[in-house]
C-alpha cells in the first residue's frame, strides 16, 4: 500500500509538471499546447542520443532540455506568431489545429529515425523503509520535482520576470500600459513550457520506458490535469497531478489499466459539469 502510495506520488507530480506547461501558456496566451507531450519525448530521446556520443548524464539531461526549448522558441516565433493575431474562441481554435499538426508532425519525423523505446535511470537503488521496499526512482522525482516547484513558485511570486508573465494574465490591457510587452511574455511561457515538458519527460523515463507513440498519451494526461486543476491555476494543477497519479495507480493496480484510463476521463468530465465556468 505504502509502496503504490509514493509511486502514485511520483506519477502524480510528473503529470502535475506537465499540466503546468498546459496552465501557464493558455492562462496566458489562450492557445491550448497539444503539442507539449512532443516535447516530453524530445528531452528524452535527445538525451540518450547524447549519452551515445557523451557519456555524461548531467550532459545528455542539460541537452534534452535545451533541444526541447530550442524547439518551443522555433514554434513560437513561426506557427504561433499566426495564431496570435487572433483573438478569443477563434485563437482557442486555430491554437488546437497549430499545435495539433506540429505535434503530428514531430511525431512522424521522431518515429522514422528513433522507432524504439528509449529509458533513463535514476541511479538512485531501492530502499526499505519501516519493511516497505520504495522505488529509488520514484524517491528520486519527488525529491527532484519538489524543487522545481518550489523554484516555480519563487519565481512567479518573487522576480520581475514572474510578476510581469502574472500582470499579463490577469490584465494584458494594464501590463502593457505598464510597458510589458505581452508577446514576449508569451514567447518566454511557452519556451518555459517546453522546458517543463522536457523536465516532467525526463522524470517520467527514470521508472518507464518512453516511445514517439507516449507523446500524445502525455499530452492527454496533461489536459486532464490542468481541466482538473481549473486550467489557469498553477496550484489547481499540483495538487490535481498529484491526486490523479495516485487515483491512477491504485485504480491500475487492483482493477486494471483500461479501468484507470476511463477514471481520469470520467474524473474530466464530472469536473467540465460540475465548474464549466472555470474551463471555458
Amino acid at each position: 500500500m505504502a509502496e503504490l502510495l509514493i509511486d502514485g506520488i511520483a506519477q502524480g507530480v510528473v503529470l502535475a509538471l506537465l499540466g503546468i506547461g498546459i496552465t501557464i501558456v493558455f492562462g496566458l496566451g489562450g492557445v491550448l499546447n497539444l503539442a507539449i507531450g512532443v516535447f516530453a519525448v524530445l528531452a528524452v530521446i535527445t538525451a540518450v542520443a547524447i549519452l551515445g556520443i557523451v557519456p555524461s548524464t548531467p550532459v545528455a539531461l542539460v541537452a534534452g532540455i535545451a533541444i526541447a526549448a530550442a524547439v518551443g522558441l522555433a514554434i513560437d516565433k513561426s506557427a504561433l506568431s499566426l495564431v496570435y493575431k487572433s483573438e478569443g474562441e477563434e485563437r482557442i481554435l486555430l491554437g488546437i489545429f497549430v499545435t495539433l499538426g506540429i505535434a503530428i508532425f514531430l511525431d512522424g519525423l521522431l518515429v522514422n529515425y528513433y522507432p524504439s523505446s528509449y529509458s533513463l535511470s535514476s541511479g538512485v537503488p531501492s530502499m526499505t523503509i519501516m519493511g516497505v521496499q520504495i522505488r529509488g526512482s520514484s524517491i528520486a522525482v519527488i525529491a527532484i520535482t519538489l524543487v522545481i516547484f518550489s523554484i516555480l513558485y519563487y519565481f512567479f511570486s518573487r522576480t520581475y520576470l514572474g510578476t510581469a508573465t502574472r500582470t499579463v494574465m490577469q490584465d494584458e490591457t494594464g501590463a502593457i500600459l505598464c510597458g510589458i510587452s505581452p508577446r514576449r511574455m508569451r514567447t518566454f511561457v511557452f519556451v518555459l513550457s517546453a522546458v517543463i515538458a522536457g523536465i516532467a519527460g525526463i522524470l517520467y523515463s527514470f521508472s518507464a520506458t518512453v516511445s514517439v507513440a507516449d507523446g500524445f498519451e502525455l499530452t492527454i494526461l496533461a489536459l486532464i490535469v490542468s481541466i482538473v486543476g481549473g486550467v489557469t491555476s498553477i496550484v489547481g494543477a499540483v495538487f490535481a497531478g498529484i491526486a490523479i497519479g495516485v487515483i491512477v495507480t491504485f485504480t491500475s493496480a487492483y482493477i486494471g489499466a483500461y479501468v484507470a484510463e476511463v477514471v481520469l476521463f470520467a474524473i474530466a468530465i464530472i469536473v467540465l459539469i460540475a465548474r464549466p465556468e472555470e474551463v471555458a
